[in-house]
């Protein structure tokens, strides 16, 4: 491979601060700081699973809560991701996975489309998971589609234990992406649409 396919984007508000670099053909590697562990925790599963390395530095004015923390990562998080994709040529373009842990069952499935939109269905039956409001994430995967132009469809189709709900959506998320963005020996020099453009 060539060209290295890597990415990086920043943010500084009154509200966050955030820098994020990204390598599509990495291996797992990350350093991740947010400042609320359990998205850390997510986050590094996005890692492991997509084999992509993940730095990502956040500073956030959690004395308010975690909202501007888990959206604003997930706005930098996608403008890193669309840098190191490019073009999108020779990509697979999309990808689904599902992903089991103990009781629970997720999905996803990704189309690198250029058109945000993001579908999510989780039931969560507590508001926190460690330090996390569990209705954040939904704002971090609407805030990746807007800024990375995907298609997301990410639903837990059943489970018991909310971490376990999360962790294999996250899991499933990062498994889908990980084939969407794969280069496809078979396409080489060209982009996967009629139109000719993504």
């Amino acid at each position: 491979m060539s060209e290295k396919r890597t990415g990086s984007a920043a943010r500084k508000t009154a509200e966050t601060e955030i820098t994020v670099r990204i390598d599509l053909d990495g291996a797992g590697k990350h350093e991740i700081a947010t400042g609320i562990g359990f998205f850390d925790h997510m986050l590094a599963q996005l890692s492991r699973h997509g084999l992509i390395d993940l730095d990502i530095k956040v500073a956030g004015d959690l004395h308010i809560d975690g909202h501007h923390t888990v959206e604003d990562t997930g706005l930098v998080l996608g403008q890193a991701l669309k840098d190191a994709i490019g073009d999108k040529t020779g990509i697979n373009r999309f990808g689904n996975a599902c992903v089991p842990l103990d009781e629970s069952l997720s999905r996803a499935v990704i189309d690198l489309s250029g058109r945000p939109s993001c579908h999510f269905t989780v039931a969560f039956t507590q508001e926190r998971l460690g330090e996390m409001d569990t209705e954040l994430f939904r704002e971090f995967f609407h805030a990746l589609a807007n800024s990375a132009g995907l298609t997301i469809h990410c639903e837990t189709l059943y489970g018991e234990n909310n971490h376990h709900k999360i962790e294999s959506l996250f899991k499933a998320f990062a498994r889908a992406l990980r084939m969407a963005v794969a280069l496809d020996p078979r396409a080489q020099g060209s982009i996967p649409s009629t139109k000719g453009a993504l």
